[in-house]
C-alpha cells in the first residue's frame, strides 16, 4: 500500500536558476499538494510530461528526498520518520542502472541481499529464481563494465527485487531498452501484480500503460490533474486513444 496525502516538494532557487526559469520567485513547487493511493495487487501508473514532478514524487517515496510538507506512507511506514523501514519494503528501479563496473552480477546481487539482511540460503534461492527469470545466469560472472545496456538493466532489476519487496517503484524502467529486455520488465510487472505486490510505475510509452495499468494519475506542473481507475478512464474517454486523452488532459490544465 502507498498513501500520498497532500504532499508538496519545494526547492529554493539560486540566481542562475531564476534566470533560466525566468522568474523572480525565491522558490518553486516541483510537487504541489498531491494525494493518491496505490493498493496491493494493482498496477498504478503515474503519468505526466517531462518536468511535471513524477520523478520527484517517486524519489520521495523511495526516501531519496524528503517531502517539504504532507505525508507519505509505504507499507504502513512513514517515509520521513521511518526511512529504513520503508527501504526494506520497496524495490526501486529506474532507467539508469548505476551499477559498479568492476563487479559481476552475482557479486552485486549478493551484496544487496546482504544489505537487506537475507540469510545465505534464502539469498541463494531468490537469486537463482531471479537470474533464471531474467536470463542472467549466462553472464552472471561477467564484469558490469563489459555488458550491454540491456544486460545491465536486468542486473538492476535483480538488485532491486532480491529482497522480495512488498512495494515496487518503476521510474521509466524500459527507457532506451531493446524489445526483448523491455518485455522482460513488462513480464516482471505482471508477476508482481499476480503476487499481490503494490506496483507504481511511470512511463512515456503509452502502450505499456495501456497494457499494464489498473489505476492512473496524471501530474502536470506539480499538480495532480487526474486520478481514477483505468476502467473509468477508458469509459470517460471512449473513442479516444490513451495518448490523445493524456495530451488533452495535460493541455487543459497547463494553459492559463
Amino acid at each position: 500500500m502507498i498513501q500520498v496525502n497532500k504532499v508538496t516538494k519545494t526547492y529554493n532557487l539560486n540566481k542562475k536558476q531564476k534566470k533560466e526559469l525566468q522568474t523572480t520567485a525565491n522558490s518553486i513547487n516541483a510537487v504541489n499538494g498531491i494525494s493518491f493511493e496505490c493498493t496491493p495487487g494493482r498496477v498504478f501508473s503515474l503519468l505526466g510530461p517531462n518536468g511535471a514532478g513524477k520523478t520527484t514524487t517517486l524519489r520521495m517515496m523511495s526516501t531519496i528526498i524528503k517531502p517539504t510538507s504532507g505525508q507519505m506512507t509505504i507499507a504502513g511506514h512513514n517515509v520521513e520518520s521511518e526511512p529504513e523501514r520503508v527501504r526494506s519494503k520497496i524495490g526501486f528501479l529506474t532507467g539508469s542502472t548505476n551499477l559498479y563496473d568492476r563487479l559481476n552480477p552475482s557479486e552485486i546481487v549478493d551484496y544487496f541481499g546482504q544489505l537487506h539482511g537475507m540469510s545465505k540460503d534464502k539469498l541463494a534461492s531468490r537469486k537463482d529464481a531471479l537470474f533464471t527469470q531474467l536470463g542472467i545466469h549466462e553472464f552472471s560472472q561477467k564484469r558490469i563494465g563489459q555488458m550491454s545496456t540491456g544486460m545491465k538493466q536486468k542486473v538492476s532489476i535483480a538488485r532491486s527485487m532480491i529482497h522480495d519487496p512488498e512495494v515496487v517503484i518503476f521510474d521509466e524502467p524500459t527507457s532506451g531498452l531493446d524489445v526483448i529486455t523491455a518485455n522482460s520488465i513488462i513480464e516482471l510487472i505482471k508477476r508482481c501484480k499476480e503476487e499481490g505486490k503494490t506496483v507504481i510505475f511511470s512511463s512515456h510509452i503509452m502502450s505499456e500503460v495501456d497494457l499494464l495499468c489498473d489505476d492512473l494519475a496524471i501530474i502536470a506542473k506539480g499538480d495532480l490533474v487526474y486520478s481514477d481507475s483505468m476502467a473509468n478512464f477508458r469509459q470517460q474517454f471512449a473513442g479516444t486513444s490513451l495518448t490523445e486523452a493524456f495530451i488533452n488532459i495535460v493541455n487543459r490544465n497547463v494553459q492559463h
